[in-house]
């Protein structure tokens, strides 16, 4: 009778976990799906405009401006706004945010960490709107007195409060790459004869630079593909600058600020659909190079 229950009690357990498994393949192929589906529904309503122009014009054109006589669809100077507020933002963001996320993971007091870690975390859930006029009501004067720049709208200033958005992301996932490393190989290394900051740099950062590096992807995915910031901050300057301190416009402002006007099949209208396949694909491959790097060092360091 025993021997049956046991039995019983597998089986139902075995059901369980084919069902638990089946769901979350369920889940994964509604994730990919949903992938698909937004690259074809991009592809469909892109390729009209390539039909009437070049895509290398597209592409290198220095010259956006869909209401001229005639009209220029160079996106040239939207994907070097894009990268410059991007890496700018990166810059500032990256070295803040290991920087707080090593001393919260193996420095701060128990106290001091129950108190920040909230804090930062707040940070990410602050609707974008509210950051957006932030930048523009106090940190446009801010740059413009230390920096004295060409625009007083400008790609710093949407830099630096995209910069403030990738923080807490960077932060509460690499804290929870660097909490993940095993307690042993700090106890070892300290019992070596290394000192605190010897077993962060040799032990705990390369042991969770996989998660590190994650959770700097997904702060840049954010960067990348915020809107409403880059919108109200940058100046929507569509000329060609390498001048960060100069008014500039981003492809994801370039989408908001043109979309709500356009006429189905028109060629302004597919032409936005072939700027957001671009930062589909610029965003599809950084992620998948981010990929590559944390399965290298994952490999090398588990």
């Amino acid at each position: 009778m025993a021997t049956k229950t046991k039995m019983s009690g597998a089986m139902r357990t075995t059901y369980s976990e084919k069902a638990i498994g089946a769901f979350l393949l369920l889940c994964a192929l509604i994730s990919i799906a949903a992938l698909v589906i937004i690259f074809v529904l991009l592809i469909t309503n892109a390729a009209p405009a390539f039909l009437q122009l070049s895509i290398w014009d597209f592409l290198s054109g220095s010259n956006w401006n869909p209401g001229g006589f005639p009209p220029s669809f160079g996106i040239l100077p939207l994907m070097i706004s894009t990268l410059l507020v991007t890496v700018t933002a990166a810059a500032i963001a990256i070295p803040i945010g290991i920087g707080c996320t090593i001393y919260l993971a193996e420095m701060a007091h128990p106290r001091i960490r129950a108190i920040a870690k909230p804090a930062i975390e707040i940070l990410a859930g602050i609707p974008s709107i509210i950051y957006g006029l932030f930048a523009v009501l106090v940190l446009t004067q801010f740059v413009y007195d230390w920096f004295d720049p060409v625009s007083r709208k400008n790609g710093m200033v949407g830099a630096i409060m995209l910069a403030v958005m990738m923080i807490p992301i960077l932060v509460t996932l690499a804290e929870d790459a660097m909490n993940s490393v095993p307690q042993n190989l700090r106890e070892a290394a300290l019992a070596m004869g290394a000192t605190k900051w010897e077993v962060i740099r040799g032990v705990i950062i390369p042991a969770s630079f996989s998660g590190i590096v994650a959770a700097v992807i997904l702060s840049l995915g954010r960067a990348i593909g915020e809107t409403m910031v880059v919108l109200m901050a940058t100046g929507n300057s569509t000329h060609l600058t390498w001048n960060i301190f100069d008014s500039m416009q981003t492809m994801t402002a370039a989408i908001a600020i043109d979309y709500g006007e356009l006429s189905p099949g028109t060629l302004h209208y597919e032409v936005i659909f072939a700027v957001g396949l671009v930062l589909f694909i610029i965003t599809f491959v950084v992620n998948y190079l981010a990929g590559r790097i944390m399965k290298r060092f994952t490999e090398e360091y588990q």
